[in-house]
């Protein structure tokens, strides 16, 4: 596993360098983390900056701290670079203004916009010593695949968007916070997650708010079974929680789940279960006691949850633990 998650991940510290060639590292970093760019030089000697890459399938997550400077993607810059990709940008700190053919978008700390490395673009980092922005790389294809055909994307500031920022912005920071706590497979689909929402935030751009509520209904649908999900190993998961989480009542929970054919407790229930027998198959996890593993996915009764799974998997853990190594 530390071989696996090493390749998932890069960074790059210009603490590493001498002050005079700081800048020039951060430079070479974020063409080797982004693509072919064009940071000016910033005044003075030394640039205290970090990059940190994070693969997510074909996409990527870029978090990046940077004093004030301007970046630019010029056009000898796109000719030189690859398959192109759109970057979905979170602002930690200070304020960033990207600006690209005839738009002008600002965000602030806790904003997200998005813009297209396939057109010029200048990006200005302002107001503070210490900047912070988290930027997914997300492929053009996996963006264009969930929009109406001929669906322009324009720079855009998300954030503008009532029903959907609070679930972008939640989305975006807990893919960041557990990418590589997640399995590849599991961080993949989160990032899955949240370009359905950027896509459902895109593509509601110019309509009519009575297309709003389904387009919102499964946005939340969407931010509610992740939340579920990241807290499945917590004993005692209530709707309560949930529902603080997402920032949605409690009726409305049971309301989008009954939507969609289950409830709060059968969902949990399956997920747990779904956990306690991967890891029994997992070969990791072999010296583990059922009972520990049982526990860690957030059951509290042993009983109950042996007679659950063989529900759900027609054997008891122990007879599945065996029959799953067996050969």
């Amino acid at each position: 596993m530390p071989g696996a998650e090493a390749e998932r991940q890069r960074s790059w510290n210009t603490a590493a360098v001498q002050p005079e060639e700081q800048f020039s590292y951060y430079r070479e970093a974020i063409c080797q983390a982004f693509m072919n760019l064009t940071p000016e030089p910033a005044r003075g000697t030394g640039f205290a900056a970090e990059v940190q890459h994070v693969s997510l399938g074909n996409g990527a997550i870029n978090r990046v701290t940077f004093p004030e400077h301007i970046v630019r993607r010029s056009r000898s810059d796109i000719a030189a670079s690859g398959e192109r990709c759109f970057y979905l940008n979170l602002k930690l700190a200070g304020r960033c203004t990207i600006l690209q053919d005839e738009h002008e978008v600002s965000l602030s700390a806790g904003q997200v916009g998005i813009f297209d490395s396939d057109r010029t673009f200048v990006l200005q980092h302002d107001r503070g010593p210490s900047l912070g922005v988290i930027s997914f790389r997300v492929p053009a294809d996996a963006l264009f695949g969930r929009l109406p055909a001929e669906r322009d994307v324009e720079p855009t500031r998300l954030s503008d968007d009532p029903c959907l920022d609070p679930l972008i912005v939640e989305t975006a920071r807990s893919l960041n916070a557990n990418a590589l706590r997640l399995a590849s497979d599991d961080a993949t689909a989160l990032f899955d997650v949240l370009l359905d929402l950027v896509a459902l935030s895109v593509s509601r751009r110019g309509r009519r708010e009575a297309h709003a509520t389904a387009s919102f209904a499964d946005a939340t649908t969407l931010a509610l079974r992740r939340a579920i999900h990241e807290r499945l190993r917590e004993p005692g998961l209530t709707v309560a929680t949930i529902a603080s989480v997402v920032g949605i009542s409690e009726r409305y929970v049971h309301k989008l789940l009954a939507r969609a054919g289950t409830s709060f407790s059968e969902l949990v229930m399956a997920r747990r279960l779904d956990g306690v027998a991967r890891d029994l198959r997992d070969p990791a996890c072999a010296g583990h006691d059922i009972g520990r593993i049982a526990f860690d996915w957030g059951f509290s009764d042993l009983s109950h949850f042996t007679r659950r799974f063989k529900q759900r998997f027609g054997l008891r853990p122990r007879d599945w633990r065996v029959q799953s190594n067996s050969g």
